[in-house]
């Protein structure tokens, strides 16, 4: 269902390689992460062999395809299916986890999440209401509220804030983990999927064969960077965290920051495959550069959250990226892709540097 959904993003994207577009795409991949992290968090609290259990998860996978189906008109006129879905997905969640936590000092948290979404759920229905830019505002001011109550804690009226507990509900910090990779993975499978249907349809010619060779390339750079070193240590910077809360948090905004940054690659990707020589357009150049330099800017916050240091090429790699935008007008988007992805391996060539100067480095988190 987030393959899906991820594909309807990047294909509004496609059609309107706008400011207005990558914007609307946003607030939209917004409730799309919401969802995924409520939807995680839920299963790994409660017993998934339950049938109550079963039915929510089930409800939130057709929730997940009614908002998918609705995306592409979620600034027109299916604005209310895409947000009514979306509040009644989320506030069944955190309903359901209050009904069954009962006497459970999870049950308080349950409540501090269930009033923040109930706040943001008032601005994504008034949202739906109003249009165009105003649709906007509303909805982006939604999803903000939602990233400062994690930012904060979620405190809440009689409840206070919510601490380390948080973290209780988990079966282990490995498992924080492998939910964290599992979803990259699941956006990694966009650009792939975009990649394939692209170059099927179409003649197999050497410049359309070289922009899918340089899409896939940029896909598996994207992995190998993804992974090396922060993604196979998250685990253990959660456990030597003197504050594993703040850990997790800034795990959440940089795997927010890189998935944008994977459906914004998606989209480059079938522009390039699509017109390898032709002229681009502004909008394409920033769209190609624009996707691996979010990704970049996320993967540092994620190193960030796991060594307590940002390296510099990913810093210098992110940079470029944004410089070099202006200066790509001239150039067909193979050559702008093929620049990109040059970029990503002068990163992935860095890590593996510093990895042989420093192979035993462990997780040093910020306190």
């Amino acid at each position: 269902m987030f393959v899906l959904a991820f594909s309807r993003l990047s294909q509004e994207l496609l059609k309107h390689p706008s400011w207005t577009g990558a914007f609307q795409t946003l607030v939209l991949l917004f409730a799309v992460l919401f969802v995924w992290i409520a939807a995680t968090r839920f299963t790994d609290t409660f017993d998934p062999r339950h049938p109550l259990i079963q039915l929510v998860v089930m409800s939130i996978m057709f929730g997940t395809l009614m908002m998918a189906a609705a995306a592409p008109e979620a600034f027109g006129r299916r604005g209310l299916v895409f947000a009514g879905v979306y509040v009644f997905v989320r506030l069944g969640i955190f309903a359901v986890a209050i009904l069954l936590l009962r006497g459970h000092e999870g049950q308080r948290n349950a409540l501090r999440l269930l009033f923040w979404v109930g706040v943001s759920a008032v601005l994504w229905i008034a949202g739906a209401f109003l249009p165009g830019w105003v649709r906007g505002a509303l909805w982006m001011t939604a999803a903000a509220v939602e990233f400062v109550g994690i930012a904060l804690g979620f405190p809440t009226p009689r409840l206070g804030r919510s601490g380390e507990r948080r973290l209780e509900v988990v079966v282990s910090e490995e498992h924080v983990a492998e939910r964290f990779r599992q979803f990259f993975i699941i956006a990694l499978g966009e650009p792939i999927l975009v990649t394939g249907l692209a170059f099927a349809n179409g003649p197999f010619g050497a410049d359309r064969s070289a922009a899918a060779l340089v899409a896939f390339a940029t896909t598996a750079l994207l992995w190998r960077i993804y992974i090396h070193r922060a993604g196979a240590l998250i685990a253990g910077a959660i456990t030597a965290a003197p504050n594993r809360l703040r850990v997790a948090v800034l795990a959440v905004y940089a795997h927010v920051i890189m998935i944008a940054g994977i459906v914004t690659i998606a989209v480059g990707d079938e522009l390039v495959i699509t017109h390898p020589l032709g002229h681009p357009d502004p909008a394409w150049i920033a769209v190609i550069l624009g996707g691996p330099a979010l990704f970049l800017a996320g993967r540092a916050i994620f190193e960030y959250a796991v060594f307590g240091r940002v390296s510099a090429p990913r810093v210098i790699g992110a940079l470029a990226l944004v410089a070099l935008t202006p200066a790509m007008r001239p150039v067909p988007p193979l050559a702008v892709a093929t620049t990109a992805a040059l970029i990503l391996a002068g990163v992935a060539v860095a890590d593996a540097a510093r990895a042989r100067r420093f192979p035993s480095e462990q997780p040093s988190p910020p306190g």
